[in-house]
């Protein structure tokens, strides 16, 4: 079984390390260090963490001064509030002024579990991704969360990384190289693709391995980077395999299935199924509960190919 890691945990022992490496680097949170574990940036750089307060949208204000003023400042919460609560002050201060600001949150997703509806955020990516000058990425595991935040330091512009409150299993190895913009090919295949981010790449891969048992051979992609979205490897997979499942832990509008679903639309209309939140809010429960009871699982993902393979040319 493979090994599980909290993305949280890598985000914030990453930032150790940025620190050492680059003085520029500042820290910022609203009284959940402990949650989102940039305390251990906190520890370790105390004249560098900046506690605002449950004052998310002072946050990103408080952000974007140090970043006018050349420093690279990583603003973390909960991703219900990153994003519901500042969306003003990230439209107008961080996207529309093209400045420095990483924005990570934690807690995405119906995996944040038995604190329900009102702590589950199943629209920011739809919020984010809507924004101009934006890159938003959803890793995948641990090892690609580690990469995903050198990646984002190193990157000139604003930035939306989603992690997750629990654990996921490794799906990749430390052979593994990050690009942001660039889809990452886990299996090969030409009877449909299989596209999925962040909790869902896990379940994607084993369905694709279950089909594979029955002789349907799917590609399978983590799309990662929602956006700039890798264009080029959703034409492939509409041109080469003719058939497209997206899955995602998030709302079906406005995430990864409606960006490969423009795209498709425009170039190579092909079959489409969505494994995705169909238009309702979360509710309390056990993570794994609610992954089954929203149609988030590898058993879901397998019927959308099942579905999809119906009406494939």
């Amino acid at each position: 079984m493979a090994e599980e890691i909290a993305l949280r945990d890598v985000f914030g022992k990453t930032l150790v390390e940025l620190g050492h490496e680059n003085p520029a680097i500042v820290v910022l949170d609203v009284d959940l260090s402990p949650s989102t574990m940039t305390y251990h940036f906190k520890n370790e750089f105390p004249v560098r963490f900046f506690e605002i307060g449950i004052a998310e949208a002072n946050m990103i204000g408080v952000a974007c001064g140090l970043a006018a003023n050349g420093k690279i400042p990583f603003a973390s919460t909960f991703a219900v509030f990153a994003t519901s609560r500042c969306f003003d002050q990230i439209r107008v201060s961080v996207a529309q002024a093209k400045l420095n600001v990483k924005i990570v949150s934690t807690h995405s997703g119906l995996t944040v579990g038995e604190d329900g509806a009102s702590h589950q955020a199943l629209e920011d990516l739809a919020l984010i991704c809507s924004l101009p000058n934006f890159t938003v990425i959803v890793p995948a595991d641990g090892i690609e969360t580690g990469q995903v935040i050198r990646a984002v330091a190193a990157h000139k512009g604003p930035c939306y990384v989603r992690l997750i409150r629990g654990k996921l299993p490794l799906v990749f190895d430390n052979s593994y190289k990050f690009e942001i913009g660039k889809a990452a090919v886990m299996r090969q295949g030409k009877a449909a693709t299989i596209m999925a981010i962040g909790t869902m790449v896990a379940p994607a891969l084993e369905a694709a391995d279950v089909l594979a048992k029955e002789g349907i051979n799917c590609r399978m992609l983590n799309m990662s980077t929602l956006k700039p979205i890798d264009e080029l490897a959703v034409l492939r997979a509409a041109d080469e395999t003719g058939a497209i499942v997206t899955a995602e832990e998030h709302q079906e509008h406005g995430g990864l299935g409606s960006i490969v679903a423009r795209i498709t639309a425009k170039h190579n209309p092909v079959p489409m199924e969505m494994v995705a939140v169909k238009d309702k809010f979360g509710m309390s429960g056990k993570p794994a509960e609610l992954l089954a009871r929203y149609g988030l699982t590898s058993g879901d993902i397998i019927k959308a190919v099942r579905e999809v393979l119906k009406r494939k040319r």
